[in-house]
């Protein structure tokens, strides 16, 4: 029997307040029950996995060993990137290719690292755009 992931947990320093940015991302409310200072809050994004916020004392010094990888549902990946910066991701690096092919990297109020991929749409593109590419290469 394998194992299932139950939540992702966040260490953070404002649960309540990172929690909030986390929300406005996956569009889910925080849960009635979180309340500013609390040691944890919690989300509920659909079709996810729990993610729970913990309050720790140290703050973040590296870059993250884990990170989550967004690929947005209803909109580009440069629509996406602009909502988020909007409501207060900072922009780390943009590693779209030529192809539009790639990743941009942002980071949350906290500093910790995420990236939002291409949409279906746009990664299917960016494949068949790599595929062309190398079939009028000489071989």
């Amino acid at each position: 029997m394998s194992s299932t992931i139950h939540n992702i947990s966040i260490d953070c320093h404002d649960t309540y307040a990172l929690a909030g940015f986390w929300a406005q991302v996956f569009d889910c409310p925080r849960q009635p029950d979180d309340f500013p200072g609390d040691p944890e809050a919690m989300l509920l994004p659909p079709g996810g996995p729990e993610v729970l916020f913990i309050a720790v004392p140290e703050g973040k010094t590296v870059k993250n060993r884990l990170h989550l990888d967004l690929q947005p549902a209803d909109r580009t990946r440069a629509e996406e990137v602009e909502r988020l910066l909007g409501i207060g991701a900072t922009l780390v690096a943009d590693h779209v290719g030529p192809t539009g092919g790639g990743w941009v990297v942002l980071a949350d109020p906290e500093g910790n690292e995420f990236c939002v991929l291409g949409n279906a749409a746009e990664r299917a593109a960016a494949a068949a755009a790599r595929a062309a590419a190398a079939v009028s290469e000489p071989a």
